[in-house]
């Protein structure tokens, strides 16, 4: 399962693209190809995936995290690249015959190996995230975790041992719920992301456009 950071606040090294407040990560796996969120702009969702290389014709899945604009704005003008795609979201209101939508309240697979955490109450925005199955346990995908890290966390592991977290983490700071994590990736709109890497220097890491992971 291979992971790309297309959209977010900062750019990941010296990779090509723009950075701008918004999230946006591609996950490959043999099976499909799923877009978790869609940045604000979708001019610049597809620019940076054009300068990573990324056809959105493969997209086979969108996932909306919570209906802000800053993860579901590039929705619609990645539309058309897409192919009689699937959406699964909180609140559907796409009125296209071509697009097959569904409405997420409870946990639901969306593919093999992912599964959404299902509807999550937050404030101010239900939030959903997805739990990605690797061989050694669960990486948790968040948007900007408005029901709490904990909550999310929680919500995880009464599907499996919880070894990731990769996302927005907004004002968290109860840091000690990461202790067990061996893989911690504070993207988007974290607040306190030195802080997270400082105390968790040997397991969190840099995030940013251009960002490449498998698991």
């Amino acid at each position: 399962m291979k992971l790309t950071i297309v959209y977010d606040n900062e750019i990941y090294k010296d990779k090509p693209g723009t950075s701008d407040h918004g999230f946006s990560c591609l996950i490959e796996t043999d099976e499909q190809t799923i877009l978790f969120d869609t940045g604000t702009d979708g001019n610049i969702l597809l620019d940076n995936m054009k300068l990573l290389d990324i056809d959105p014709s493969i997209i086979d899945t969108v996932v909306i995290s919570h209906e802000h604009y800053d993860h579901n704005g590039g929705l619609e003008h990645l539309l058309p690249h897409l192919v009689k795609p699937t959406i699964y979201r909180l609140e559907p209101s796409i009125m296209d015959s071509s697009v097959e939508e569904n409405k997420v309240d409870e946990t639901i697979q969306i593919a093999k190996h992912i599964t959404s955490t299902g509807r999550l109450s937050g404030s101010p925005k239900d939030e959903q995230s997805l739990l990605l199955e690797t061989k050694k346990g669960l990486v948790v995908l968040t948007g900007c975790s408005h029901p709490g890290v904990g909550t999310i966390l929680q919500s995880a592991e009464k599907q499996g041992k919880v070894i990731g977290l990769i996302g927005g983490f907004h004002g968290f700071t109860d840091f000690e719920l990461l202790q067990s994590l061996h893989l911690i990736y504070p993207c988007h709109c974290t607040a306190f992301k030195k802080e997270i890497k400082k105390d968790f220097a040997k397991t969190a890491f840099d995030c940013g456009v251009g960002l490449t992971l498998t698991l």
